[in-house]
C-alpha cells in the first residue's frame, strides 16, 4: 500500500532591486545593489527554509557561488497561506549582472525539496545609457 501525499508545497519568490548609488565606487569598479525577497507560501503545509544556493554572474561572466544556512541569520518557517520577506545586498565589478538560485526547505512532514529562485537583474543607471 502506498501513501499518497494530500498536502501540496506550492512557495512563489518575488524579487525587487535596487541599485544603491551611496555605497557604490565606479572608479573602483565598485557597484552595489540592494534587493528584497519576497517567499509566499501558497501551498496547505508549512515549511522551514533551511539554506541558500546563489549564483551571481557580473557582466564579464564572472560567477559567483554563495551558499550557506538559512538567509540573513535566519532559518524561518513559513506556514501554509503566509510569506517571508527579507532584504540583502550584493556588490558587482560592473554595473549590472544577474543573481538565481535555490532554496532548500523542510517541510512540516520532514521532506527536504528546494525552491529554485528564478534569475533577476542588477542593473546600474550607467547601464542604460
Amino acid at each position: 500500500m502506498s501513501l499518497k501525499r494530500t498536502q501540496i508545497i506550492d512557495f512563489q519568490i518575488s524579487t525587487t532591486t535596487v541599485y544603491v548609488e551611496s555605497e557604490s565606487v565606479p572608479d573602483q569598479s565598485r557597484y552595489f545593489f540592494a534587493y528584497k525577497i519576497a517567499i509566499k507560501n501558497e501551498g496547505s503545509m508549512g515549511a522551514q527554509l533551511m539554506s541558500r544556493h546563489w549564483i551571481i554572474t557580473d557582466a564579464f561572466g564572472h560567477t559567483e557561488e554563495v551558499k550557506g544556512p538559512g538567509v540573513v541569520g535566519l532559518q524561518p518557517r513559513i506556514a501554509a497561506g503566509q510569506g517571508f520577506e527579507y532584504d540583502s545586498a550584493c556588490p558587482l565589478r560592473t554595473n549590472s549582472g544577474t543573481m538565481k538560485g535555490k532554496y532548500e526547505f523542510l517541510s512540516d512532514d520532514g521532506e527536504t525539496f528546494e525552491v529554485e529562485i528564478p534569475e533577476f537583474y542588477l542593473i546600474a543607471p550607467s547601464a542604460v545609457h
